[in-house]
């Protein structure tokens, strides 16, 4: 059996609910596991009303948005309504979406490289990064040449698992997500629900670069990247079977947060995670695509010790036959790098 590197997935990954104060300089405090946690890529999105779900990071800065339900440009906060703290970050804003009184709200976040970027030339674009080597995560944030395609730097040593990619911040171009394990040449679309397909953007993924399809994109390209790790973080798929006692996913940790998507047909982007259900089962999602509050199922996911379960069937989570990614993060390793059992904190 294989050992994990991060015993407490919380210094790099976590989750935090809040609820809106309605007043201007809210204060979100994070109480991870592993400590103080101070996010170099946020998202956040409404829980008890249906509103935007919103994306932020340290390499673009904390006053720029992007909308994971949508395609619409970078949008520039002047002044920023979030600040990026220590130990989480305060919202400077009224505005509902994120800080309506009473409303609820759920921000996942993950550490990079606190904010300290460097350039990438491994490809023949030259690109600003900043990578956690530990957890297998990268920003990446680029300009085309405005003409042709080049090649790109990830950072992460190794082919990425998944990229969440934004071309055209300038913009309305739509999210590409790519699977590079999965699919070579196809993507899927973060704002959408259409299956894996044919598109011009990332290709040719190695190692160390992958090939920018859109490189006439001048007004800057931003990506999130991450790799498998052993009892932290696994990307990858499953089958349906269209039953109620349905695929069992081995992880090798106690999932925190998933998402799922069919993949061989078209289908919303369901997040669970671990903070929204007081069980071991999560009930209770988020639609990425779409501007829902959050809905709560009859039968949902049982998120065990070493993986997730299904026990519900249709299209969006167990139809027969079709194919389905996800993406999941850790509460726990089943086994710590010592080899020793991790039981529930």
């Amino acid at each position: 059996m294989a050992y994990t590197t991060i015993d407490d997935p919380s210094a790099h990954f976590h989750i935090q609910l809040y609820t809106g104060s309605g007043s201007s300089g809210l204060s979100v405090t994070n109480d991870a596991n592993a400590g103080n946690f101070s996010p170099d890529f946020l998202w956040l999105a409404p829980r008890s009303n249906g509103d935007n779900n919103v994306i932020f990071d340290s390499s673009r800065g904390f006053n720029k948005q992007l909308k994971a339900n949508g395609n619409d440009a970078e949008d520039t906060h002047s002044p920023a309504r979030f600040t990026r703290e220590s130990d989480g970050f305060d919202i400077d804003t009224t505005d509902t979406n994120y800080n309506g009184s009473g409303r609820t709200y759920v921000a996942w976040q993950w550490i990079a490289n606190n904010g300290t970027t460097s350039t990438n030339s491994d490809g023949t674009v030259n690109v600003t990064t900043q990578v956690n080597s530990t957890a297998g995560f990268s920003i990446m944030k680029w300009n085309g040449n405005g003409t042709t395609t080049g090649t790109v730097g990830h950072g992460l040593g190794a082919k990425p698992d998944l990229i969440l990619n934004k071309y055209g911040l300038d913009d309305t171009s739509n999210w590409g997500i790519a699977f590079p394990k999965l699919e070579t040449s196809k993507l899927l679309t973060l704002n959408g629900t259409n299956a894996f397909a044919t598109a011009s953007g990332m290709s040719n993924y190695n190692s160390s670069t992958f090939v920018d399809g859109n490189g006439a994109a001048t007004g800057g390209t931003i990506a999130y990247c991450f790799k498998n790790i052993q009892g932290y973080s696994k990307f990858g798929s499953y089958k349906g079977n269209g039953n109620a006692d349905g695929p069992f996913v081995y992880l090798g940790f106690k999932p925190a947060w998933i998402i799922l998507k069919r993949s061989s047909s078209t289908g919303n982007w369901l997040m669970y995670n671990n903070k929204m259900d007081v069980k071991n089962e999560a009930l209770t999602y988020l639609v990425s695509n779409a501007t829902d509050a959050q809905s709560t199922a009859a039968n949902g996911i049982d998120l065990l010790s070493n993986g997730f379960k299904l026990r519900r069937t249709g299209v969006s989570w167990n139809n027969s036959g079709d194919t389905y990614i996800y993406i999941a993060f850790a509460e726990h390793p089943l086994v710590s790098s010592k080899g020793v059992p991790v039981t529930a904190r």
